[in-house]
């Protein structure tokens, strides 16, 4: 039997005739109770629960500072360089988990795919949903480590985190979409996702300043690094965080807010790509899954 669904102007049509990213958000509940599902599963059976959110980042902040920025010298080289390097991480981080869940969520979901109808780009921002929840608590960690360091939060400074967050959130999603809706049909594209987050650490100024790349590559190439979504985040994360520190060293990568916007497009245009692939992959899930 075909079930049908009433559209606003009264007229039946089939269950899926209404596709993309609106009607996700027209399920806005249903959306929040997968979210909510999935990070209380993450902490089900767990004696400190949601205080492993903010041990992790605390304990990574303590073996950073001895082992990379003691035992390496890397202190010397940038100042408050654990908060450097976390803050970067914290990006890198919220990326990797909402890009490889949103990758696998379709073909985690199989079975209430096969079921009911539900608007399946669901899964893939549920996924960054998900990502988002489990990143607060590390971001609320380096914010106040960076306190006690003598941070100073400005409306700019705010203004960078916030951004930075809505170009990973913009990314991560049109990505999912993108290789969600590939690897129902071939698995491939988990593995080969997994390789590109095993280059995301390196391919943004996270474990080192930016200037070291200026003083290696021309500047064509420079331009295509600072391109790169990921980078521009992090260059915000690091202005928003660690730069008002007052580092003596600091050099501020130029055009940071042009190279922010041009990422934020980037992101956006990819979230589009990533849609129109998903709609027309979408008819083959049931059968391939």
């Amino acid at each position: 039997m075909l079930h049908t669904r009433t559209n606003e102007d009264g007229r039946l049509s089939p269950p899926g005739s209404r596709r993309g990213l609106a009607e996700v958000f027209r399920h806005r509940y249903l959306l929040s109770l997968i979210v909510r599902k999935e990070v209380q599963i993450r902490y089900r059976g767990s004696v400190l629960g949601w205080l492993w959110s903010y041990v992790k980042p605390v304990v990574q902040f303590i073996v950073f500072y001895f082992a990379i920025g003691v035992l390496l010298g890397m202190n010397g080289r940038v100042e408050f360089f654990p908060i450097y390097l976390l803050a970067g991480i914290t990006v890198v981080t919220f990326f990797n988990e909402a890009f490889s869940n949103g990758t696998r969520s379709l073909v985690d979901n199989a079975a209430l795919i096969k079921k009911i109808y539900l608007p399946r780009e669901m899964f893939p921002i549920a996924s960054m949903l998900i990502a988002a929840v489990n990143t607060l608590p590390q971001i609320l960690v380096v914010m106040v480590i960076a306190l006690f360091f003598g941070w100073t939060p400005s409306a700019l400074a705010v203004i960078a985190i916030l951004l930075a967050l809505v170009i990973v959130a913009v990314l991560a999603s049109g990505l999912g979409l993108l290789f969600g809706s590939i690897n129902v049909t071939f698995r491939d594209a988990q593995s080969f996702v997994e390789i590109i987050l095993m280059i995301a650490v390196w391919a943004s100024p996270v474990m080192y300043e930016w200037t070291a790349v200026a003083n290696v590559v021309p500047e064509w190439m420079l331009t295509l690094y600072r391109l790169n979504p990921v980078t521009a985040a992090v260059e915000l994360f690091h202005f928003g965080i660690w730069y008002p520190l007052g580092p003596t060293n600091a050099t501020l990568a130029p055009d940071m807010w042009l190279y922010s916007g041009f990422a934020l497009l980037i992101s956006a245009v990819l979230l589009i790509i990533g849609q129109l692939v998903f709609r027309r992959l979408e008819g083959r899930f049931a059968q391939d899954l």
